[in-house]
């Protein structure tokens, strides 16, 4: 049973007979469950109470950086403009608009700004989250929908703008999406099964008190969306696996009528779909991978009798093999693809009838991406950009011109000089010899000496973990801590390749690839393994699992948020939200080669009786993608088997799920606590 809370023991979870002594964790909502967990939440904060002023001041400091009441950058649309404002003391922003002037300039008539919607008033105090956010086309409605327990179930919701009159839409278990038709009366949404999967769309008229069943996805690998195309005149409902795509689609004119299929699924056939102007012609562009596995890019014109067939596809921007095409954008004016090439993305624009060019860039590691496309009929779109030593800046990008315009950049109050700290690209030599970036920033007066080093790193779903600014690091880097991201295989900072050599039964090279940039940084003085402290959440979570396993001399601290660390119980158990969609990610332990992988790297299987680094390992109760006990059971079991008395500290958010709790000031307290933890453990609170 857990130890009372405020003991000068750590709680000690009972050990069940079986193969997993600790599976009794999973009984979700049993008094012994929530005492256990409670006890630890005790624990954690009994052994951090001398940190409380420590805390406080973090806290303080972050917020006293950031520009409480803000605007953010108006969007036009139709007759309106759409904007956001943030007003100190409220966890978050309001949605307003306001008419579209004349000169069709941004200037906001306040006068006439229209309250769109509070969530602060919706959340009420406890956790909320704003899934969709849609304006019906004839600009009279809004859909949107809220999770308010953080499981990521949602419940729909419409507004009429003109009364404020708000109805709520009798449909349970969604997943969040609320899609209009062109006529603004029609809705698509999507509907969760029992695993948490998207697996059905429907079509709702407003005024009705049901909806039609129009889709039925039955693999339960592949989740279903639904999306307005770019030019407005179609809707798709895209059907992916982790390796396999299918798309169909709708004209957005004639919502009654049914969805047609534009390539029937191919396993390992990945494709997506959107709808614009090609050489001034009505066109569909895919991005497919059936030239090979950096992606291509092809265009077929519209047919008046349906879609037009894969063999109609004509090449419009050809496969490379260094050069990958992560996505596109496209509006009337030109099209723009985002690309990855030596593990940094770019940005190259084409515009209509113009020549191609890349967007230039003054930093070595960097964030860039298009943020938005701005109406179809744009002359310009919006890029953000920014580095670990640059606050984020919006961009206007001239499509014809390449000019470039900085509309709005991050506030960072106080004192502060971007060129104050130092941003580098480094590279380390992974076992099997591959060169492995590395994403470093520092403070300048003290680049070229050892000091504490925080690495985090993720690796997996091919995601790309691309620089990005904290105005809260700001308080390690002035306490004198570097930070750095590891970019190792699994992620997909270097192309699809980089991804597949870090899944499946290559998954290891994540674990080895993180493990050599730690002794890279070691080896070149940058720092110690008495002052490197290593995070990551969820699937970076069992990468800091794998790694204090394997390597745990390496590390002086780990912080490990929402870590799925139970992975070889949890893949074994098709009834859990997730799993079957994760096969193509992790492999199926049903077949006894990808049980022993797995099993050979699963943290909470290879626990063992050895010295850990002091740890931080953070739960959401309420998570649907990793649960609660993955987090717990790891603990017990580290508590049991561990040979040290180095701090290890559980806190389960019993009020939220996967993304921590809700509200900006609440985020920044949970910061506050993580490095209150890692300056204690450094020896420098």
């Amino acid at each position: 049973m857990p130890s009372a809370p405020h003991t000068s023991s750590a709680p000690v979870a009972r050990k069940a007979d079986g193969a997993d002594p600790y599976v009794w964790l999973q009984n979700r909502d049993t008094d012994e469950v929530l005492d256990y967990l409670k006890a630890e939440n005790a624990w954690q904060e009994q052994q951090l109470a001398d940190l409380q002023p420590l805390r406080e001041t973090l806290f303080q400091e972050i917020k006293g950086r950031i520009l409480e009441t803000d605007l953010s950058l108006p969007s036009p649309w139709g007759p309106y403009l759409y904007y956001t404002r943030t007003t100190e003391g409220d966890e978050y922003a309001r949605h307003y608009r306001c008419p579209r002037p004349a000169d069709d300039s941004q200037t906001l008539d306040e006068s006439a700004e229209e309250l769109l919607l509070d969530p602060n008033e919706l959340a009420g105090g406890g956790f909320f989250s704003l899934g969709a956010f849609s304006i019906s086309p004839d600009h009279q409605r809004l859909a949107y929908s809220l999770d308010t327990s953080g499981e990521e179930v949602y419940q729909l919701y419409v507004k009429e703008l003109s009364s404020g009159v708000v109805s709520s839409l009798p449909f349970e278990d969604c997943d969040g999406s609320m899609t209009w038709a062109n006529d603004s009366q029609t809705l698509f949404f999507g509907e969760l099964d029992d695993t948490h999967r998207p697996h059905k769309l429907y079509r709702h008229k407003l005024g009705e008190a049901s909806a039609e069943l129009v889709f039925t996805e039955p693999d339960g690998r592949f989740f279903l969306h639904c999306y307005r195309s770019s030019s407005e005149r179609q809707l798709i409902v895209g059907l992916d696996s982790k390796t396999t795509s299918e798309a169909w689609v709708l004209d957005a004119d004639t919502p009654q009528q049914k969805f047609v299929c534009m390539a029937p699924r191919s396993e390992g056939h990945e494709y997506s779909v959107d709808h614009g102007l090609i050489e001034g012609k009505w066109s569909w562009v895919i991005r497919s991978n059936q030239d090979g596995i950096n992606f291509a890019l092809y265009h077929a014109p519209e047919k008046p009798e349906g879609v037009p067939e894969r063999s109609d596809w004509q090449n419009l921007i050809a496969h490379s093999k260094t050069v990958m095409l992560d996505g596109f954008s496209l509006n009337a004016k030109g099209l723009t693809l985002s690309l990855r090439e030596g593990g940094l993305p770019i940005v190259e624009v084409h515009p209509q009838g113009l020549p191609a060019y890349r967007v230039q860039l003054p930093d070595a590691a960097y964030n860039l991406y298009v943020q938005d496309t701005l109406e179809f009929e744009s002359d310009n779109i919006r890029l953000r950009y920014q580095s670990l030593n640059r606050p984020p800046q919006v961009w206007q990008l001239s499509l014809a011109t390449g000019e470039q315009i900085v509309l709005k950049e991050t506030p960072v109050l106080g004192v502060f000089d971007a060129d104050a700290y130092v941003s580098q690209r480094l590279w380390a030599t992974a076992a099997d010899g591959t060169q492995v970036p590395i994403s470093l920033v520092v403070k300048r007066e003290l680049a070229g000496q050892t000091v504490p080093l925080y690495l985090y790193g993720y690796g997996a779903y091919g995601e790309s973990l691309d620089p990005w600014f904290s105005h809260a690091r700001l308080s390690l880097l002035d306490r004198g801590i570097a930070f750095a991201i590891a970019h190792v295989r699994g992620g997909g900072e270097l192309g699809e390749a980089w991804y597949r050599n870090g899944k499946q039964e290559h998954k290891q090279n994540t674990f080895s690839d993180f493990i050599a940039c730690a002794e890279h940084l070691i080896a070149e003085n940058i720092t110690t393994a008495e002052q490197l402290v290593i995070s990551g959440g969820s699937a970076g979570g069992l990468l800091i699992g794998a790694v204090v396993n394997q390597r745990p001399q390496l590390f002086k601290a780990a912080i490990a948020e929402v870590p799925f660390v139970d992975v070889l119980n949890t893949m074994l158990d098709p009834d859990l939200p997730l799993t079957v969609t994760e096969y193509d990610e992790w492999g199926n332990p049903q077949e006894p080669d990808v049980h022993a992988r797995i099993k050979a790297y699963a943290p909470y299987e290879n626990v063992a009786a050895q010295h850990y680094p002091a740890m931080l390992v953070i739960a959401g109760y309420n998570d649907s993608r990793v649960q609660y006990w993955e987090a717990a059971k790891w603990v017990a079991k580290l508590r049991d088997r561990k040979t040290d008395d180095n701090l290890l500290l559980l806190k389960t958010e019993l009020g939220a799920g996967h993304g921590g709790m809700s509200g900006r000031y609440q985020g920044l307290r949970d910061v506050a606590l993580e490095y209150g933890f890692i300056l204690k453990v450094l020896k420098m609170a």
